[in-house]
């Protein structure tokens, strides 16, 4: 019989639950993409932030 591969699926939820903080009794989400919808964030760079999914993204000017 073939060896079974580790499931990856466990440490993907848990990268996940690290994107949230709570602050005052809520939960506080990062940015989530305009395009895709909540649950999809936005990846954040030293001058835009950007959609993995999509590929959107958004150049903050200084």
């Amino acid at each position: 019989m073939p060896k079974k591969k580790p499931s990856k699926s466990k440490h993907k939820h848990i990268q996940i639950w690290k994107k949230y903080k709570v602050v005052g009794g809520k939960a506080e989400r990062p940015v989530s993409c305009p395009r895709c919808g909540a649950g999809t964030f936005l990846a954040k760079h030293k001058d835009r932030v950007t959609c993995g999914r999509c590929k959107f993204s958004e150049i903050t000017l200084k």
